[in-house]
């Protein structure tokens, strides 16, 4: 395998979940992060990229909608569309021209506890005000509705009756650095 493998991660805040995905490719033989896109000029995730001295590119939802950042994306060679915590819904015509090749990470059991407004500890409150027994992650393929795209893996936990939205989002989060860098490279190896 000679070519290397482009990922563009696209985060909107604090990038812990990018930052295992840079951890995990940072020296890898034919997989690598070539650049992170945030839409917030102060998220986290943009110092996290500067350790590993990937580029990084700020954008608003005017650019993020027009064919000038749907050409930059396809001009890259990006082979995989990584979404790590990015807040905005992904214009059809990027889902288009990236068919099967964004992925997202929902701290949920997909298809239960996903849609509009449903991340971070909105996403956890109603797993615990609806009493779950388990939640979890899903690692699924972006279409162009939120959290709606087919399920490539999912990952379970239990849920305690003693948590809060924190603790359960501590395990939550373990789930995540653990398996979305595991799942990103399968996905490459596959497609190699």
């Amino acid at each position: 395998m000679n070519t290397t493998y482009k990922i563009a991660i696209l985060a909107s805040g604090s990038g812990t979940n990018a930052e295992a995905i840079m951890n995990r490719f940072s020296n890898h033989e034919y997989i690598a992060v070539s650049k992170v896109y945030s839409n917030n000029a102060d998220a986290f995730v943009l110092e996290r990229a500067k350790k590993f001295d990937i580029p990084t590119a700020v954008f608003n939802k005017q650019e993020l909608h027009s064919e000038e950042f749907l050409n930059s994306l396809i001009e890259e060679g990006f082979d995989l569309i990584i979404l790590a915590g990015f807040m905005w819904l992904v214009p059809a015509q990027i889902v288009s021209a990236f068919e099967n090749r964004i992925l997202n990470i929902h701290p949920a059991l997909l298809p239960s506890y996903g849609g509009k407004g449903m991340y971070g500890h909105f996403v956890h409150e109603a797993v615990l005000g609806n009493k779950e027994k388990e939640s979890g992650i899903s690692i699924h393929y972006v279409n162009e509705k939120y959290d709606d795209g087919d399920i490539i893996f999912q990952a379970k936990c239990a849920v305690m009756e003693s948590d809060t939205p924190d603790s359960l989002a501590n395990r939550i989060h373990k789930l995540e650095h653990q398996h979305y860098p595991e799942v990103i490279e399968k996905i490459c190896l596959q497609n190699n």
